[in-house]
């Protein structure tokens, strides 16, 4: 009972190959009985979910990347799946990913610590959910997000009368 908590369960597939050396090639994108294949953007939107789940992050993408999001998004019927690759761009071979990941970050927050938990939370998540080893993410500190940007923006009182 311990044993299904440890590992995510697959339906079935997992399950009949634990034993054995079967169990080795559970893993595996490329064997003998054929190739499993993970898009980029599959990799992309993987990498892009997990950056946003470190705390610190505010937003990603270069300026243009989401100054062009904003405007899709205020397009009737326009689909919303881009978002969560923004600011991601990948490299996927047979059996290896890299990432270069955009950031917005939070003001105050450290910029090595957050690099490191980005860094750890993407490679940890790409690699469990594809089985592919991430040889590197690398990180761009874009913009930092301070408090007052928002309240400038809205309906504050003019300064002068």
């Amino acid at each position: 009972m311990t044993d299904s908590k440890a590992e995510p369960k697959v339906p079935e597939a997992r399950e009949k190959n634990t034993s054995g050396a079967g169990g080795a090639d559970a893993r595996e994108l490329v064997t003998a009985k054929g190739t499993t294949s993970i898009a980029d953007h599959v990799v992309a939107k993987i990498a892009g979910m997990a950056a946003r789940e470190v705390g610190g992050v505010h937003s990603m993408g270069s300026g243009a990347a989401r100054a062009f999001g904003a405007m899709r998004d205020r397009i009737p019927g326009a689909t919303t799946s881009g978002t969560a690759a923004r600011g991601v761009s990948v490299e996927v071979g047979e059996r290896q990913a890299a990432a270069d990941i955009d950031l917005v970050i939070e003001y105050g927050v450290s910029i090595p610590d957050l690099a490191a938990a980005v860094r750890r939370n993407v490679i940890t998540a790409v690699e469990r959910m594809t089985g592919l080893e991430v040889t590197e993410v690398n990180i761009t500190i874009d913009d930092i997000y301070l408090p007052d940007d928002e309240a400038d923006d809205g309906g504050s009182e003019p300064r002068v009368q």
